[in-house]
């Protein structure tokens, strides 16, 4: 039996993070991964999709907007095994990183199959490990519908394992996902189907900026089949054809499913534990990551909230103050967190959406603050591309509760509004701040 202080099974950016922190306060510190370290997010999620996102914008600044400003930059070939390789490279460089960022700290990496024989035991092919405290961050993969010829449709995680890109693609999906691919392989030259089940995609961001972003897929080229649902996959020698219950047929070289994850509780021993699960398989925790398991932990996505690694870093990291460096207990605030859909153009967000804030804010005035135009980055031809932005506020004092934009850049400018909105800014905070001139952000502080 070898005992440390901390124990994390899972080596994704949540698990890094706490288990580092807690090695900077002084206490043993245990990583456990099976698989590559980083996780999800920088070997099949943020990292390889935002390098191919960057990829994509080159593509759409050549295509669109070059002759605009007076150049001729026509394409003569677009080698995408150059983008794949450095894009391996940069996720290389990120993995030497951790090792050493381990090895300063004095944070122990195991790379094995980690399993719970009882509530504070560990087994690691033929080795034990204990602590007091363990923490649970293994994560989500993404699963596949039940469906006639299932196994001929892939995934995300195979997405990122492409030698070359196809001719056409269908993707099945309306989340982060599924619209973040379909926007960059559509720019990249494919042709992209999108099948969703319901009629607009995103259910849980604001649907007036969704509806832009659909108009602007649509524009672009994206064929979306609305209220569509999957039943089978045929394979044929030239491709494979997918079915729907509402008698379309599309036949393409890729089918692609991203219709959810399922977190990665069902192999690690869970049954030999007192660890309580929800309904749906995630680790069940209260308000600050503690499991029904006094000294277990759990954070990121495997216990099924806000799906986001600055999420998880953060639970993580705040975990190991309080149990290392005697800090207050951290609750983390999952509705005031910013995030940001990379498509084409990007959504960007803080807060509730509309319909949100109505129903939360009920017996309160609401009022919603609101600015449409095209970027000036776009404006001077035929490619334009409307800017949308909304603020949400709530009582006299117009509390913004809400802030919403979709257009180039927004990315970019959401984190210092977030701020803001944290601290509890009003529509009057907004209004005294002197605007940056010519920029697409001086509109979140001049509206109307």
């Amino acid at each position: 039996m070898k005992t440390y202080d901390f124990i994390v099974i899972g080596g994704g950016s949540g698990g890094i993070a706490s288990a580092n922190r807690a090695a900077e306060y002084g206490a043993k510190s245990l990583i456990i991964e099976e698989d590559v370290v980083g996780g999800t997010c920088i070997n099949r999620g943020c990292v390889p999709k935002k390098i191919t996102w960057f990829g994509s914008q080159m593509m759409d600044n050549n295509r669109l907007y070059a002759e605009d400003y007076g150049f001729d930059l026509s394409l003569n070939h677009f080698d995408y095994q150059t983008l794949k390789a450095n894009r391996e490279a940069y996720i290389e460089r990120t993995h030497q990183s951790y090792f050493k960022g381990f090895e300063s700290r004095g944070t122990t990496f195991i790379k094995g199959h980690a399993e719970f024989v009882d509530d504070h035991t560990l087994r690691v092919g033929d080795n034990l490990y204990t602590a007091s405290h363990i923490a649970i961050a293994t994560g989500t993969r993404p699963v596949l519908p039940d469906i006639e010829g299932a196994e001929y449709a892939e995934t995300s995680d195979d997405f990122f394992t492409w030698e070359e890109l196809p001719q056409s693609v269908v993707l099945v999906g309306a989340g982060y996902v599924a619209l973040e691919i379909a926007g960059m392989l559509n720019a990249l030259g494919v042709e992209v189907t999108l099948a969703i089940r319901h009629e607009l995609p995103m259910s849980s961001f604001d649907q007036e900026i969704v509806e832009k972003l659909v108009e602007r897929m649509e524009a672009s080229g994206i064929t979306i089949l609305r209220n569509h649902h999957a039943q089978a996959i045929q394979k044929h020698n030239d491709g494979f054809t997918l079915s729907f219950g509402e008698g379309d047929q599309v036949t393409v070289d890729h089918v692609l499913f991203a219709v959810g994850r399922r977190p990665n509780t069902d192999h690690i021993g869970i049954e030999n534990t007192a660890i309580a699960l929800t309904e749906r398989g995630h680790v069940q925790v209260n308000d600050y990551h503690r499991t029904t398991v006094d000294g277990v932990y759990a954070l990121g996505d495997v216990i099924g909230k806000t799906a986001l690694t600055p999420v998880a870093i953060k639970a993580g990291r705040t975990l190991s103050d309080e149990l290392f460096n005697h800090a207050e207990p951290f609750r983390l605030n999952y509705e005031g967190v910013p995030t940001v859909l990379f498509t084409h153009p990007e959504i960007g967000k803080v807060g509730l959406t509309e319909s949100q804030a109505r129903e939360k804010y009920a017996d309160q005035k609401i009022k919603i603050y609101h600015s449409q135009f095209t970027t000036m980055r776009t404006g001077l031809g035929d490619h334009r591309e409307p800017t949308v932005m909304k603020l949400i506020v709530v009582g006299e004092e117009e509390r913004i509760v809400g802030l919403w934009g979709i257009g180039s850049d927004v990315a970019e400018m959401i984190e210092g509004f977030a701020v803001a909105i944290q601290m509890g800014a009003t529509k009057a905070d907004f209004d005294r701040t002197i605007a940056i001139h010519p920029t697409s952000s001086e509109e979140f502080v001049t509206m109307r």
